[in-house]
């Protein structure tokens, strides 16, 4: 009964003692748990773990080992708690090749190992060996998983002497490593978070930076700054030894044109000479051609050739990263980043970076291209207008052409720019007449030059018109005489524009690159052509002026030239006309709703793609009750097109591409919205039709609208030829007009002075005469015949006439004289440049001139000329060209009280009428206002209609009838007043009451 009872005593005490641990236990769980969810940092959490362990169990150390997930079971202890007399396992690094075969699958099943003693349990030499190491004699392992792979192990180890562990003990360090392992993915998701949130600044900061840079290269800086600028900044974006810029030659090899580098790197801009990349040069351009990237973490691991080795180890390259610099569509160049100082992990961000500022260079790049062909286009166009200004202010062929020559070589920047001129007497012989070479070049200058081969092969395409552009006369199939001949003056390449005269071939324009090879640019050869048109325009003017009678035929050709533009003109309207009537909004709504009520869906919408792939809807049609999804905010489709196993089972929507040519350019999508549905194929082909046909009518838009811009240019460019005609007119017609009233006052000047200086002598003999006459009869017994003879003449009547006689021719001499001067003040020949004159004189020659249209005839009374002269200063003035104003404006005058005065008396023909007076009356007034010469010339005519005044000022526009005039006065006075003399020409008219022209003229006073 006493052993009964003690049994029962030793089993209660040993209950209690059991209950402590496990109470003991709960509390280092629970505490160990706390700290868990405490801290998030890993360190800490193992560090309190292993601390409250190794007490609560009484263990010499209890530590967590990590596995390096690279290697095989490779690791180290990272967090441990040593009793004082044992030795730390921390930093040592252990590999156990055992391990995987005997542990590794069982630990990653979450099997625990509890070994009492290590030399009893069976483990291997190696094993063994590795936990003697620590001075392990028993130990515990509890396996850390993370997302079921084998993360670690947590490790009791008790070195003094075997031990037998508990259930409660293994059951307690699991429930430890199952809240480690909470914690260990816990630290994963934070790192990652973390992770995210410095990739996410970085790329915010990089995004920054490279907006930053955008904005300073797409400043108006030059090329070379720009580059400057792009290296310096990526150079710190990326941290690396050199960023550089590479741009290829045309045969694929190239050269560094900028860079940027840290200290202590040799610099490779103009350092480097052409580098030649085999590769590059055989694929032309490689990848970087399909707008790819190439990166190497390391060269000598990139399997690269060992060409491509030796050359980035000359640039001292050990890792770089490169991307296309695309011109366009042309592969320009690439713009790299070195690691020179050892191998570099290149992220993706880093390569995106160097992507999209490539991609801007490229950007610029284009912009440079246009802008300096703009620029360059400007300077031809300014160097054509020069020319075009010293034909029409000279008529001196010489002068024309060696400033033809010159302006162009310096334009072109030629070795040589010659005339050459055939000898129409000999078959395509001929010389060069003028030229402008620049310096060691030989003259071409008076050089016959015979070329058999001329008329076969080169005769028929210049008499068309053709320009001839040669980049290299020994990569053309010529005749060996031919390049011989252009050997004889050092050509290389050259460029020939046909000079026609009247159609035939006078002469050749020709440029001459001596030095090497050139490629000529399409805008330079249409230059070439405008200046040899141009001067095609001289040697007519030249013709002009030789053969007066030439006139009526360039008039023809001047009308021509207006019908034709007036036919292209036309034809832009119409084309104006079928644009508008394809309107694609138009289409895209009546195709959407077609489309919808055929197939009997709920909704057809159209999608458009931007150049980045995302996109929005522009268009759709929808049943009522939903709403409308066109005009959204841009949105992108992941995808485009539906799986292989998913096209026969049920979808809520179907779609097809809508290609502009070879372009995607979106989607027609139709939508099932209430519930799914089996598309049938016959409507999917429907659906592909109506795509095709969109892809049509955008493209149709597309084409139209381009002829629209392109209609618009040839309608600005007819019409500066238009204003080119009508000056060209008025300069030939001035010319013409000036040099006839000079002859004509010429001829008339030289007799009447003649007879002018005559008739004083003619006096004095007269009065001789009659003195001896009056002698005689004075005398009259002395002689007796003579007074017979003289008593049968009236000699009273011959005394008194006679000196009236005299005095009327003088004054018809000096009326003639007077005319004379007006003919000479109206042409002012010699006064071809601005002028101070008196604005009075020219009117009044005017007024002289017109004199025979203003008195009376048979069929009106006379016009009455009112003048209201002010006191106005000399004005600076094209004096010639002035005069035709006023002459124009008169004339019309005329012609308008002319038509009056026939109209009213047309109305009174009838005998039973009487025709009222009618009076005809121009009043001219001069007046100096706010230092401005105004000028009024009006008539009470019967005025001018809205409908005609507002267009009196068009070139060629008239109301007169056929023969009685061109059209081109009033334009022509519009040109010379506003654009020669920078003053106004204004018309006021009121219908049946007459009208009024007012001139203003700045004085320059």
């Amino acid at each position: 009964m006493e052993l009964n009872s003690n049994f029962a005593e030793n089993s209660l005490l040993l209950s209690d003692v059991q209950l402590q641990e496990q109470l003991e236990q709960q509390k280092a769980l629970a505490s160990v748990i706390a700290r868990i969810r405490e801290s998030l940092d890993l360190e800490t959490i193992f560090q309190t773990t292993v601390i409250e362990v190794r007490q609560l169990l009484n263990a010499n150390r209890v530590a967590v080992f990590q596995f390096d997930m690279g290697k095989n079971w490779e690791g180290e202890f990272i967090s441990e708690d040593v009793a004082s007399g044992w030795i730390s396992a921390m930093a040592v690094k252990v590999r156990d090749r055992c391990f995987g075969e005997q542990f590794a699958v069982h630990y990653q099943q979450g099997r625990v190992q509890a070994v009492a003693d290590i030399y009893e349990a069976g483990l291997s030499d190696c094993h063994v060996a590795i936990l003697s190491q620590f001075q392990v004699r028993a130990n515990l392992i509890v396996p850390l998983l993370r997302e079921k792979e084998l993360w670690g192990l947590i490790c009791i180890h008790q070195c003094s002497e075997p031990r037998h562990w508990k259930e409660s003990e293994i059951e307690f360090i699991r429930q430890i490593a199952n809240h480690l392992t909470v914690a260990i993915q816990q630290a994963k998701h934070l790192h990652e978070v973390q992770l995210q949130a410095a990739q996410l600044a970085q790329a915010v900061q990089r995004d920054r930076v490279i907006d930053r840079l955008v904005d300073r290269i797409r400043s108006p800086l030059d090329i070379d700054t720009i580059f400057k600028t792009i290296t310096e900044e990526i150079l710190k974006l990326l941290q690396a030894d050199r960023v550089a810029i590479f741009r290829f030659n045309a045969d694929w090899s190239g050269s560094f044109v900028a860079e940027s580098f840290t200290e202590g790197w040799t610099p490779l801009v103009s350092v480097q000479n052409a580098i030649a990349d085999t590769y590059l040069q055989q694929t032309q351009g490689g990848r970087y051609v399909n707008n790819e990237t190439f990166i190497a973490n390391d060269i000598y691991q990139a399997g690269l050739k060992d060409c491509h080795i030796n050359l980035l180890e000359q640039f001292q390259a050990k890792a770089f990263a490169t991307a296309p610099i695309l011109q366009g569509d042309k592969l320009w160049g690439v713009i790299a980043a070195y690691q020179n100082s050892s191998p570099r992990q290149w992220q993706s961000y880093e390569v995106e970076s160097l992507s999209k500022i490539g991609t801007q260079i490229g950007v610029v790049l284009r912009h440079h291209e246009l802008l300096t062909k703009a620029q360059y286009q400007a300077e031809q166009q300014k160097t054509l207008t020069s020319v075009i200004t010293r034909i029409r202010e000279s008529l001196d062929l010489d002068t024309i052409f060696q400033t033809t020559v010159t302006e162009v070589r310096q334009m072109l920047q030629a070795d040589r720019v010659g005339i050459f001129r055939f000898n129409p007497q000999k078959d395509w012989e001929g010389e060069f007449i003028y030229e402008d070479v620049a310096l060691s070049w030989t003259s071409a200058r008076a050089e016959k030059v015979y070329d058999h081969c001329f008329s076969e092969h080169f005769a028929p395409l210049y008499a068309q018109g053709r320009v001839n552009a040669i980049a290299d006369i020994y990569q053309e199939k010529f005749q060996a005489c031919y390049v011989q001949i252009l050997e004889r003056f050092q050509v290389r390449a050259n460029m020939v524009a046909p000079l026609l005269k009247k159609g035939e071939l006078w002469g050749l324009l020709c440029i001459h690159q001596c030095d090497a090879p050139r490629y000529w640019q399409s805008s330079e050869i249409e230059f070439a052509s405008q200046i040899a048109e141009q001067l095609g325009v001289a040697l007519r003017q030249d013709s002009y002026l030789k053969q007066f009678q030439m006139q009526a035929v360039q008039l023809a050709e001047a009308t021509e030239r207006e019908k034709a533009m007036e036919r292209q003109e036309l034809l832009a309207a119409t084309i104006d006309k079928i644009r508008q009537s394809l309107d694609v909004k138009t289409i895209f709504r009546t195709t959407t709703q077609a489309v919808r009520e055929l197939l009997e869906v709920e909704r057809v919408a159209i999608y458009r793609f931007n150049s980045d792939w995302s996109g929005k809807f522009v268009a759709d049609s929808f049943k009522d009750g939903w709403k409308a999804v066109a005009q959204a905010q841009p949105m992108i489709i992941e995808t485009f097109e539906h799986p292989d196993e998913d096209d026969k089972l049920p979808r809520n929507e179907t779609f097809v591409p809508i290609r502009q040519g070879e372009t995607l350019w979106g989607l027609l999508v139709a939508y099932q919205n209430s519930q799914p549905r089996y598309w049938k194929d016959e409507e999917i082909n429907l659906l592909a039709q109506v795509g095709v046909q969109l892809g049509i009518a955008i493209q149709q838009a597309e084409l139209l609208e381009q002829t629209k811009r392109q209609t618009l240019e040839l309608t600005q460019a007819l019409q500066e030829l238009k204003q080119t005609q009508t000056r060209l007119i008025q300069g030939e017609k001035m010319a013409g007009l000036g040099q006839l009233l000079a002859g004509v006052a010429h001829e008339i000047n030289n007799p009447v002075s003649f007879i002018f200086g005559n008739l004083v002598h003619l006096n004095e003999y007269i009065k001789e005469l009659l003195n001896v006459i009056n002698i005689y009869r004075q005398n009259d017994s002395l002689f007796p015949d003579i007074k017979k003879q003289i008593d049968k003449t009236d000699l009273n009547f011959i005394l008194e006439d006679l000196p009236k006689t005299l005095d009327s021719m003088k004054i018809g001499t000096e009326r003639i004289s007077q005319i004379v001067l007006s003919l000479r003040n109206f042409s002012r020949t010699d006064e071809a440049e601005l002028k101070p004159v008196d604005i009075h004189e020219g009117l009044d020659s005017t007024l002289l001139i017109l004199g025979h249209r203003l008195k009376n005839n048979n069929e009106r009374p006379a016009i009455e000329i009112v003048k209201e002269y002010g006191d106005v200063p000399l004005i600076e003035c094209y004096p010639a060209q002035l005069n035709q104003v006023f002459m124009n404006l008169l004339s019309n005058s005329v012609d308008a009280l002319e038509d009056k005065f026939k109209t009213i008396h047309q109305k009174h023909l009838k005998p039973s009428t009487i025709s009222p007076k009618v009076p005809l009356t121009i009043w001219i007034n001069t007046q100096f206002i706010n230092k401005q010469i105004v000028i009024r010339i009006a008539d009470n005519g019967l005025g001018i209609p809205e409908e005609v005044r507002s267009h009196i000022f068009d070139p060629f526009f008239t109301t007169k009838s056929p023969g009685k005039g061109t059209g081109l006065g009033l334009s022509i006075s519009y040109q010379i007043v506003v654009e020669k003399h920078h003053g106004q020409i204004k018309c006021s008219s009121k219908p049946g009451q007459g009208t009024e022209f007012l001139i203003e003229i700045p004085s320059g006073n």
